[in-house]
């Protein structure tokens, strides 16, 4: 009979923060964050995770979350409607996620899946009014998607590096042309091009430096007083420029302009047959000198400040300073000047000329000042601003740091305004440091500092400890909340005590700490080992540890209850006095065993007879445990075994090294059953199942640097499931007592629950799933393999196509669907041609299945129904799958949906994607040219009528809100008790004030 085991599954993972793979996003009040393959929402005033986006089985981890900017615009506050993020994944994928801040209870759902990067994607862009979108790969390819229609636009391919910056520019006559604007992008191959999305091809490229460009923002500057003079300029030319910075990785940050009157006017030759240059550079940044990157550059969308990342610990504020500052600033100069000249007797030469240089044209680098700088206490991984300033009587910007170590801080820069009163107010030296930015809010509780070196369960398996660097953790097994934190030295491995109301951690120092858990508190430190503990276990009796450490020594100890303090006297009756002294659990040191190596791990055997010890020489000493005699020695692993365990009945050990291997041995001889490969790395810790009624199951787990989670067989040696989840290397694995989950913790800071479910595993059956899943992930390499590696053209500009698991498993859907129409309908009709022939009352012949459960529906309208399931962003990549034979088929579906006028969208989408990749058979195809015809006839007037019913309803649509406006309006004036005339009046100046509005900082 073949043997079943149940399947364990992934439960939300937990102590995460933040994770460094990705930036973040802030709207003052909440915190979007990546927390590795998830999105997690913070509420940063409160420390509480309000909100968690998860992806049912989407293990890749998040590279880049962007809001739409539809709700900050429109609305003050932007956690007052819904509003749309879009995510991107380590995989190439990309997901928009509908979320409403004002609804934190509510879950995120999610919209729309995107397939086009073949690798990573590194930055994404909204254009203003969020119907499209821009993402760079780190394969050095932009791709536009459209997210109405929900399709991928097309690829613009130039860049030979990751994608660092993307930014929309809309065409300086947005108003008076469809054109759809231009696009900037910044590379690490050291390039910055223009895009004009209406040609969609590159029409400038600009050599950076020599560094790679790490970084870009962007700023609309609509001052006056660069260029030409006002005068020269046309009176119908565009004014204003856009302001572009760029940071490098060699530390440096550089201005360009790209004037609007130049971008209007195009790529036209001037009188020497020239192109003009459209970006052109105008200064380098002020910044203190530096060799690191500059991360990220971000403008304040309201307030004059530019801030940027420009060191591992340092976000450096710049003031954008107004003409007006400058020229007053050059005034009070010029009148100090004359004051000293005038106390000296006779002017200067050198500031005279100073004076007379200093009346010219205000340069752009002369308005940037320092305005402070943000000091965090880790490294930074990125930063967020509000979208608002804050409503406090202070005032000042909001700004949200990301910190590499698990933690998020969030920080009050002062206001420029505020500042330049209080400078102002000094003696006005611009120059001079405004007050610090202050840090208002930190949230770190939830969440390790550093790696999670060790991890125990409770006894009654409802409680979880996670020990790291300088904090222990417990937390609630079935709420996955942090109840505890207490502090500790370097924790490297940690055991609850029996009744679970105590536990001892051992430390890098040598130290064994013991932690009363209720109180929180630190009972009593022993300075137990010379070297650090790498090992603790209880006793099986419960009324003893072991601790092996690198000092070579292993101690031995016993628990007591010791009486501390002095007491409460207490006076009876008749006079007689005693004294209750408090009692509190100590560890008394029993015995010492000596051994000639660096002690890695100790394990007692679950009858207690045993103590098996593996030491830095790879060898596994085993001892009894009454009387520390040396029993067996077991030889075989080619480097130090890391962890041990020994099986509920005693019968077999398992050792797990940093060879990785995995050694089963029998504890009667010490022979090895056998030896696996088990991991690609080194293999951290290994435990075998633990409860009732397991004392014979001999399965076991392992955990490696290679993240991987494993389940073995310990009787017939097999692999039972491999899990993955983690994104770092994984130190620590603990078994529950009731075998019902699994605990791991890893590098990425994060706990993991791997739970057992009611679904039952065949060993077979789990094979032939990843050898498909292997053969699929093949498949979709050749598939989607890049034609300048088979030789093939590269063009700048090509469609955006990308096959995927989902896609295949479409197209065969399709594919089937077509088959079991296309076979009714041949029936049907050998069904007629016979009746007709022999003049026969035939039966008709039975109907498919498929379609009888469908309703018993007609063979056009079940290919319709499939096709409606695929999801749009599918659909193309899905509709590639079909060979030529059945995309004939699938025409001859489409004129009959075209015929009755359903599904007019949907057939245009199918018919103009299918005569644009079978273009060339279709024509070579002359039998195809009068369905064809009819086909376009046919869909011309459900076109027809489409357009008729959208008329109608935009008339209705205009007229109702323009009725809505009168209304209104009226009412409005009304209340101010005005006439007629006065409200025509006001109506007219409304009209003529009813332009585009620019805000100038």
């Amino acid at each position: 009979m073949v043997r079943s085991y149940m399947r364990h599954g992934p439960t939300q993972a937990f102590g995460i923060i933040n994770s460094p793979t990705a930036n973040s996003s802030y709207d003052g009040r909440y915190a979007y964050v990546a927390g590795w393959e998830d999105v997690l929402v913070w509420d940063v005033k409160r420390g509480e995770m309000v909100s968690m986006w998860h992806s049912p089985s989407h293990t890749s981890q998040v590279t880049f979350l962007t809001p739409s900017p539809s709700a900050s615009s429109s609305s003050a506050s932007s956690s007052s409607s819904t509003q749309t993020y879009a995510v991107s994944y380590m995989d190439g994928s990309i997901k928009l996620w509908s979320y409403d801040p004002s609804l934190p209870e509510v879950e995120a759902s999610e919209l729309v899946t995107f397939n086009g990067h073949k690798k990573s994607v590194t930055c994404m862009e909204w254009d203003t009014d969020s119907t499209r979108l821009s993402s760079g790969g780190s394969e050095g390819e932009i791709v536009l998607w459209d997210r109405i229609a929900e399709i991928g636009l097309y690829r613009l391919k130039s860049h030979k590096n990751a994608i660092t910056g993307l930014k929309f520019i809309p065409h300086p006559r947005k108003g008076e042309n469809n054109h759809p604007g231009f696009l900037i992008s910044s590379s690490k191959d050291t390039y910055l091009k223009l895009w004009d999305l209406g040609t969609q091809h590159c029409i400038q490229t600009v050599v950076v430096g020599r560094g790679e460009v790490t970084s870009l923002a962007i700023k609309e500057d609509d001052s006056v007083g660069h260029g030409q003079a006002e005068e020269e300029e046309e009176e119908d030319e565009v004014k204003g420029r856009w302001i572009i910075v760029t940071g490098s990785g060699d530390g440096e940050a550089k201005v360009w302009t790209l004037e609007k009157s130049m971008l209007d006017k195009g790529l036209k030759e001037n009188e020497n047959g020239e192109l003009p240059t459209l970006i052109q550079p105008l200064c380098i940044l002020p910044l203190p000198s530096s060799t690191q990157p500059i991360t990220q550059i971000s403008f304040h969308p309201t307030s004059p400040l530019l801030l940027l990342q420009t060191n591992d610990k340092n976000i450096v504020a710049l003031r954008i300073r107004s003409e007006e500052e400058v020229n007053a600033k050059r005034a009070r100069r010029k009148k100090r000047d004359k004051e000293k000249s005038k106390k000296k007797g006779r002017p200067d030469p050198e500031e005279e000329e100073l004076n007379e240089t200093g009346d010219g044209e205000v340069k752009w680098e002369e308005r940037i000042t320092s305005h402070c700088v943000v000091r965090a206490n880790s490294k930074i991984k990125s930063f967020a601003l509000a979208q608002q300033e804050v409503d406090s009587a202070k005032g000042g910007v909001q700004l949200l740091v990301a910190l590499a170590n698990n933690s998020i801080e969030a920080y009050t820069i002062p206001s420029p305004s505020h500042s330049k009163k209080s400078k102002s107010a000094a003696d006005g030296s611009s120059s001079s440091s405004s007050s610090e930015p202050t840090k208002t809010n930190v949230v770190e509780l939830p969440g390790h500092r550093s790696d999670i070196r060790s991890i125990a369960i409770s006894y009654d398996d409802q409680i979880i400890a996670s020990a790291s660097n300088g904090t222990l953790k417990i937390w609630n097994a079935r709420t996955t909340q942090c109840i505890r934190t207490i502090e500790c030295g370097y924790a490297i491995c940690c055991t609850f005590l029996p009744g679970d109301k105590h536990l001892v951690v051992g430390t890098k120092s040598g130290e064994l700490l013991l932690f009363d858990i209720a109180a929180s508190t630190l009972l009593a430190s022993y300075k137990a080992h010379q070297g650090s503990v790498f090992g603790i276990d209880v006793r099986p009796d419960g009324r003893g540890l072991v601790s092996g450490s690198e000092d070579k020594d292993v101690k031995f100890w016993d628990f007591e209850l010791k009486e501390y303090g002095d007491g409460e006297k207490v006076v009876d009756r008749l006079g007689r006095e005693t004294t209750y002294k408090t009692k509190q659990l100590a560890l008394v040191h029993v015995r010492t065993l000596k051994m000639t190596d660096d002690i890695l791990c100790v394990r007692y055997s679950p009858n207690g007879r045993f103590l098996a010890i593996s030491l830095l020489d790879s060898t596994v000493k085993i001892f009894f445990a009454d009387t520390l005699k040396f029993f067996l020695s077991l030889y075989g692993h080619k480097l130090p075994v890391l962890s041990l365990d020994i099986s509920r009945d005693s019968k077999l050990i398992i050792t797990s090294s940093a060879d990785k291997n995995i050694k089963i041995w029998g504890m009667d001889f010490g022979d090895c059953h056998k030896s696996i490969f088990a991991h690609d790395d080194s293999i951290m810790a290994v435990q075998f199942d633990k409860g009732q009624g397991s004392e014979n199951s001999h399965n076991f787990w392992s955990v490696g640097k290679d993240r991987m989670v494993k389940y073995w067989d310990g009787d017939k040696f097999e692999l039972i499931q491999k899990l993955e989840g983690h994104h770092g290397e994984i130190w620590a694995l603990a078994t529950s007592n009731n075998r019902q989950f699994v605990v791991t913790g890893s590098h990425d800071k994060s706990i993991r629950i791997w739970e057992k479910t009611d679904e039952p595993l065949f060993l077979e059956e789990e094979r032939e799933r990843e050898i498909e899943q292997m053969y699929d992930s093949n498949l979709l390499d050749s598939l989607n393999r890049d034609p300048e590696l088979d030789g093939g053209e590269a063009g700048e500009v090509e469609g955006v196509a990308k096959q995927t698991t989902e896609t295949l498993m479409s197209g065969e859907k399709i594919m089937e669907a077509l088959d079991v129409a296309d076979q009714d309908r041949e029936a049907l009709r050998e069904w007629e041609e016979e009746k007709s022939k022999n003049n026969l009352e035939l039966p008709r012949p039975s109907r498919n299945p498929e379609l009888i459960a469908a309703g018993d529906i007609d063979a056009d309208e079940f290919v319709l129904k499939t096709i409606q399931k695929i999801p749009t962003a599918n659909m193309e990549d899905a509709l590639l799958v079909l060979p030529f034979r059945q995309v004939i088929s699938l025409l001859g579906y489409l004129d009959e949906w075209a015929l009755k006028g359903v599904q007019t969208v949907l057939i245009s989408r199918i018919l103009f994607f299918l005569m644009r990749t079978h273009s060339n058979q279709l024509i070579s195809n002359k039998i195809m040219r009068t369905p064809l015809l009819t086909l376009r006839n046919h869909l011309r007037e459900s076109l027809e009528k489409e357009r008729e019913i959208m008329g109608y309803n935009l008339a209705a649509l205009k007229f109702l809100k323009s009725r809505w406006e009168s209304e209104r309006t009226a009412g409005l004036y009304e209340e101010e008790n005005m006439n007629e005339e006065a409200v025509k009046r006001r109506l007219e100046e409304g009209r003529g004030k009813r332009k585009r509005v620019e805000v100038r900082a």
